[in-house]
């Protein structure tokens, strides 16, 4: 019902708009590593995209956890994801490898970014359609913020290697396309959101996940491309059960 004129404004609590001020800060992370990577600062723009991506899995909890999910929140998360990690990430990548193959280069850019938009309106599609389930154990598809991190494993390793090592921009482009294939796969991916451990591990998963930040903050490159190829590896593992389970 529309609100007529004579009826008073309604009140909204300002903490509820928290989650979309969190979503707006994971965009202007996204567009700022833009920036820096046109100014050839491409650490700082993958340190951004990070952000983005972090940002990226706060919003949605907190706007569960205050109660205040709306549809605006909904579209503006999906919007932001597409710039940050299908827009981004592929305007980073080509400005620092691909930019010597600029025809190719701008193909693969094209490619990754209609995928990760093609992998979101299904999500989106998907968790509103009513008796589907949503993407909850497991993901369809490698889910964009991944997608992002994935594409960038070219620069984890050229950095890691502290630039020893020179990758043919074909290589660089045809690694874009395979992950932009692999959102818009029907290959199931692990999700965090419902992963269990026994209460009496949680110590040791506590610890686990302190050596993991420090080795991001003391070995930045060599800790993302070791967690981009686990999750490679456990890609490869659900694969290789569903076509156990397929066979039997």
């Amino acid at each position: 019902m529309a609100r007529r004129e004579t009826d008073p404004p309604r009140e909204l609590l300002l903490l509820k708009l928290l989650p979309n001020l969190v979503s707006i800060l994971a965009l202007c992370a996204g567009l700022t590593a833009i920036r820096f990577a046109i100014a050839g600062n491409f650490p700082m723009a993958v340190l951004l995209i990070g952000t983005a991506a972090a940002l990226d899995g706060l919003d949605g909890r907190l706007a569960r956890m205050l109660k205040s999910e709306s549809a605006i929140g909904a579209e503006l998360d999906s919007l932001c994801d597409f710039v940050n990690f299908g827009v981004t990430p592929a305007l980073v990548l080509y400005l620092w490898g691909l930019r010597p193959e600029t025809s190719l280069g701008w193909i693969a850019v094209l490619v990754y970014a209609v995928c990760c938009m093609l992998r979101l309106a299904r999500f989106n599609v998907g968790s509103r359609q009513a008796g589907q389930a949503a993407e909850k154990t497991v993901f369809i598809g490698v889910p964009s913020p991944a997608g992002a991190m994935l594409a960038l494993v070219p620069m984890y390793l050229v950095l890691a290697l502290d630039h020893a090592v020179t990758l043919p921009p074909a290589l660089v482009a045809l690694w874009m396309v395979a992950i932009g294939a692999l959102m818009i796969s029907r290959v199931r991916t692990p999700s965090l959101k419902r992963i269990t451990i026994a209460a009496d591990h949680a110590r040791y998963v506590l610890v686990g996940l302190v050596v993991v930040v420090a080795a991001l903050l003391t070995y930045p490159w060599v800790t993302l491309l070791a967690l981009s190829l686990a999750y490679l590896a456990a890609i490869l593992g659900l694969f290789l059960r569903s076509l156990r389970r397929t066979a039997g």
